[in-house]
Formats: structure tokens, sequence, C-alpha cells
């Protein structure tokens, strides 16, 4: 009993001697920690790779994988307009686009003769020197929003960049893309062609740039990025052309209201010629009716005088 209880004593004694050195508690502490952290970690990674089958990996957030948008934006602002021709040096613009603030000289060269009428051209007729047709290509990155058939226009190609601003491409033939697509800037979109609207340009492409609905100058932007067009404000320029337009109405009306106010002054000099005239015919006439009567009193008078005067002479006699 004697020996247990000194060996009791003893541990009790060498525990108190351990637990009253600094660096006792420290390091229990930090003992404790780290396998409260070994554990942690051991679960987590245990949890993880029983539920490696429930991840969707199609629903990832990597740029392209499921949202296309953000690597187009990217894309676009990167890019500059250009023409849609691969050989520009063998591009001939056979007519401009039509600019409201332009020479008088520079706007006639831009209308577009069809049907007995003058219509302004809302982009620019692109052809090669030879004449022959040529594969059109997309100016810009976008999206195929339009694939006309179209006899009058020669079939039309609407591109989509950003919203409001769209690419036209008119009087092609042999398209390749369809409403939906996505392309990119030099894919072939069709073959240049004819159209009946503009039967002088031959075959040709023609190009227009859009935004908000309002044709700008192609030429403008050639070798620009899309941002360039984003910040113009095409709302001036639409009122613009309306006031250009109701101008040009004013200016056709007023000959014609001139001519009708010049008809109707004439009108009313020649009836107010006639009613003289008329005036002048019966005073005439009047003054040939009452002659007459006046002619025939004075006869009646001289004949009462002979014969006052014949009793006269017989009574004196």
């Amino acid at each position: 009993m004697r020996e247990e209880e000194k060996k009791r004593s003893s541990q009790d004694s060498s525990f108190k001697r351990f637990m009253k050195k600094r660096w006792a508690f420290p390091a229990i502490y930090i003992a404790s920690a780290a396998i409260i952290l070994t554990g942690v970690l051991w679960y987590q990674t245990s949890d993880n790779a029983t539920d490696t089958d429930s991840y969707d990996y199609e629903a990832t957030d990597i740029t392209g994988k499921k949202y296309d948008e953000p690597a187009l934006e990217v894309n676009r602002a990167m890019e500059n307009f250009v023409m849609p021709v691969k050989d520009q040096d063998s591009a001939v613009i056979q007519k401009q686009f039509y600019d409201y603030d332009g020479k008088a000289e520079e706007q006639e060269a831009a209308l577009v003769f069809y049907n007995n009428t003058y219509h302004p051209n809302t982009g620019i007729d692109i052809a090669t020197k030879d004449g022959e047709t040529f594969d059109v290509l997309a100016a810009l990155s976008g999206k195929v929003t339009k694939v006309e058939e179209d006899s009058l226009l020669g079939n039309v190609i609407e591109v989509e960049h950003d919203k409001g601003i769209v690419t036209q491409y008119q009087s092609v033939t042999e398209m390749n893309v369809e409403v939906g697509d996505q392309v990119e800037q030099g894919d072939v979109l069709a073959k240049a062609g004819e159209s009946l609207f503009n039967e002088e340009a031959g075959v040709h492409v023609h190009f227009e740039i859009r935004k908000d609905g309002t044709p700008v100058n192609p030429l403008d932007f050639f070798n620009k990025p899309l941002s360039s067009l984003q910040e113009l404000d095409t709302a001036d320029k639409a009122d613009a052309e309306e006031n250009s337009g109701a101008t040009e109405e004013n200016d056709e009306a007023a000959p014609s209201e001139d001519k009708s106010t010049e008809e109707s002054g004439k009108t009313e000099d020649e009836g107010s010629a006639d009613e003289n005239a008329g005036n002048t015919d019966e005073d005439e006439s009047a003054d040939t009716e009452e002659d007459p009567a006046g002619t025939s009193e004075d006869e009646g008078q001289t004949d009462d005088q002979v014969d006052e005067d014949t009793a006269t002479e017989s009574t004196d006699a």
C-alpha cells in the first residue's frame, strides 16, 4: 500500500511540477488548436470528396461558357468599322450618302431616281471597278437579326452590334446566314447583286449604318470603334431631316400657291373687264333706247310749232 501511495504521490508531484512551468499552458492550447484544425480540414475534405458528382459543370462562371455577351462586348470594343468588301482598293462607291447638311451638288449626286421620283440615299452603294460580283463581308461582329428576300431592294441582311446600332446590307444574293447567327468581323454574309430600286448602280451592295433607326454616313465611321457611334446623338439629326423635308415641301407648295394666286388675280381682272364691258353695252343700249324717244318728242314738238304758225298766219289774213 505504501509503495502505491508513493507512486501516486510521485506522479502528482511530477504533474504539478509540469503545470507550474510557464510554457505548459501555451503548449497545451497550441496542441489543442492544432488537433481541432486538423479535424475540421479532414472533415471538409472528406465531405467534398463525397459530393463531387453533384456539381453542375455546365453552369460555371467561366467567360463564354454560359454567357456569351461579355466576351462579344470586349471584341466589339476592340473592333473598328470596315468596308464590307475584302479588297478595298478595288472598291468603288457608286453613290454617296445623302447628307442634309451637305452642299447642293453633293446632295443632288446622292439622289436615287426610282418610279419618277428622287429619293435620298440612306447609305452608300459599293461596287468593284470591273463590275463583277464580290463577297459581302460583315463590317463588325454582331448578331443577325433580319434576313429577308426583297425584289425591290435586292434582299436585305441586318446585323445588330449593340442596342439600337445595326448595319444593313441590301442588294445581295446567295445569302449565307440566318436570323440568330453570331457573325465575326470579316465573315462572308452574301454576294453582291442588283436591285430594282437602283438599277443604275449595277452589281453592288447597298451598305447602311443605323443608330436608333436613323441612318448615318458610313464614311464618317470607317476605321472608328463602336463607341464613337454610341456617343453620337442622332435625335438632332432626325429633327434636322424632318425640318429639311418640311422645308422642301413648303418650297414645292409655294410655287403652286403663287401660281394659283396669279391665276385667281387674272380671273378677277378678266371678270372685272367683262363686267365693265357689260356695263358699257348696257349704257349704250340704254342711250340708244332713250335717244329715239327724245328724237320723237322733238319731232312732235316741231310739228306742233308748224301748226301753230300756220294758224296764226291764217288769222292775220
